[in-house]
């Protein structure tokens, strides 16, 4: 399985999520197997776990960036593609930003509008330059 193809079912995992916050990760990504709709691989079930312990950190960067617009407007379609890219950005150093980013538009123009993935670029194009300002700038 490719890692494109390993985000695409983490992205349906965290979607899946966001109808069912009360119940655990771990009886979502069974029922998944069950249904034979999934065959969660390590690094998917990592993204999708990892998205919903660091969530208050993630939500806070798509607010800070989502500029004019309240989380709750979002649409669950792109808040699952951001929650997913903005994860991999911040914890997961093997992966350049841009290919974070790149894989996220990708999966919005599969299962959004094309106005989501403009939407979605944008906001981790923000994002990603913001984290690059900080680097180059670090406070004392």
């Amino acid at each position: 399985m490719t890692r494109s193809e390993e985000r695409e079912q983490a992205f349906i995992l965290i979607f899946e999520k966001a109808f069912n916050m009360d119940v655990p990760e771990d009886d979502l990504i069974g029922f998944a197997v069950e249904t034979g709709l999934l065959e969660p691989t390590v690094f998917s079930t990592f993204l999708f776990k990892q998205v919903y312990e660091k969530l208050p950190e993630i939500d806070a960067v798509i607010e800070q960036y989502a500029i004019g617009w309240k989380k709750e407007r979002i649409s669950k379609v792109a808040l699952s593609v951001l929650r997913l890219a903005i994860c991999e950005i911040l914890f997961v150093d093997s992966i350049p930003s841009g290919v974070s980013a790149n894989e996220a538009v990708e999966l919005a123009k599969k299962y959004a509008t094309a106005d989501d993935a403009a939407y979605i670029n944008g906001i981790l194009g923000a994002f990603i330059r913001g984290r690059k300002q900080e680097d180059a700038n670090p406070r004392d």
